[in-house]
């Protein structure tokens, strides 16, 4: 019986078990706030951008600078998080949002926008990205501990797509009642939420902030890449990344429109919103699903599982040419995306080293979300060369069977 009581928390979690941390609550609305505004500066300024310069290659260089960042320096930042509070680097990405949000204002008010200063802007950006992810990662488990973090990285994900969902509803309300150039400003207030509940956000554990690295940039890369060699999970869950963001990552979602076209099903814009919705909906699902059942067991044979799935759901959408089972192919992929990514993401922080626990962290950002800028290479311009349903379809079928290979290594490794 005793036996039974110790180990009941862990078989058997409560349905949304960060919630009832009141810190993370607060984050969890600033987050929603946050990402909210980072989705509502992408349609306001894109818009914009697109009306003045009407430039294909400056569309390429927005989705580059949105990327490269968190390849470039997803593990220096997570190395910096570990040598410093990381609260204070998410304060600096904030500030960035906020500094680039204004830059756009003021170009859009005063109509000097020129294309160095939008490709400027959008490095600001992405560097605001950087900033934020990987620390926030690591806040999590400052704000819930190990029990319940798999429970605060799956909330945060519906986090994520609540604010892509409602960003861009919310920034076209603005852009209509404010116009763009003031109401782009006014979204700098979005941001105001986390940068200041962060000075009074809790704290990390001092043993660990005590422990003090030198930042070296390339040579941190290298070692983090050692020391996870020996540790199969970790291993596992960074090829994992790695390998989903390079093959096909979210560059699918830059290729919808021609899917909608081609599905010939009424109007193609009403089309196009609803196939994004239906993926976007998929991944709330899974967000909802897993925190209210709480009983799939996170492992990195199960993740990567799910994300051959994910490739499979990807493959057969490329496929049809049925509307209704297209999105419902959809649903499913932002389902299983959803799962295996939030999954993956918990296992490498509960299985981290303490005291590099940021490196590791920025080192799975870097392959999860920085080899997304490839993605584009995979699905966006092979689809010009040989068509988008080809392109994708052959991506998610090379996908799914190095997926198989490493589910077989991972297996035989424990």
């Amino acid at each position: 019986m005793n036996i039974h009581t110790s180990t009941k928390p862990a078989a058997a979690p409560s349905s949304f078990a960060a919630m009832q941390s009141r810190p993370y609550r607060a984050q969890f609305a600033a987050y929603v706030l946050a990402m909210m505004a980072d989705n509502i500066e992408h349609v306001i300024s894109y818009w914009v951008v697109f009306q003045k310069f009407h430039s294909p290659a400056l569309a390429g260089f927005a989705v580059l600078s949105h990327w490269l960042p968190f390849l470039l320096f997803s593990v220096a930042v997570g190395s910096l998080a570990d040598r410093v509070d990381p609260r204070r680097i998410i304060q600096c990405g904030m500030l960035l949002f906020i500094v680039a949000s204004t830059g756009w204002g003021i170009f859009f008010i005063t109509d000097t926008i020129q294309m160095w200063h939008a490709m400027l802007l959008l490095v600001i950006h992405g560097c605001a990205g950087v900033l934020w992810q990987t620390p926030n990662q690591l806040l999590l488990y400052d704000l819930v501990g190990p029990a319940d973090l798999p429970s605060a990285v799956r909330l945060n994900a519906m986090a994520r797509y609540l604010g892509i969902l409602v960003g861009p509803a919310v920034g076209g309300v603005i852009m209509l009642t404010l116009g763009t150039s003031h109401g782009i400003i006014f979204n700098t207030l979005f941001y105001l939420p986390m940068l200041l509940w962060l000075f009074r956000a809790p704290a990390r554990d001092k043993s660990v902030a005590a422990r003090r690295f030198a930042v070296r940039g390339l040579a941190d890369i290298v070692l983090t890449i050692r020391s996870i060699g020996t540790q199969p999970v970790l291993t596992a869950m960074t090829w994992l990344a790695g390998l989903t963001s390079f093959m096909i990552g979210n560059a699918y979602h830059a290729q919808m429109p021609g899917f909608a076209g081609d599905l010939c099903h009424g109007d193609p814009g009403v089309s196009y919103s609803v196939l994004l919705a239906a993926d976007a909906a998929g991944a709330l699902l899974a967000g909802i699903a897993l925190e209210s059942w709480g009983r799939l067991k996170g492992t990195p044979r199960t993740a990567i599982t799910l994300a051959m799935l994910w490739s499979v759901s990807l493959l057969a959408f490329a496929s049809v040419r049925i509307y209704p089972l297209a999105i419902v192919l959809l649903f499913a992929a932002g389902f299983f995306e959803l799962s295996f990514n939030t999954m993956a993401q918990a296992l490498v922080q509960l299985n981290a080293p303490a005291d590099i626990r940021g490196r590791v962290v920025g080192l799975f950002n870097m392959a999860g979300l920085g080899m997304r800028a490839f993605s584009g290479i995979t699905v966006g311009l092979f689809g010009a060369a040989i068509g988008i349903h080809w392109s994708l379809g052959l991506s998610a079928a090379v996908l799914a069977a190095l997926l198989l290979l490493l589910h077989h290594r991972t297996t035989k490794k424990a």
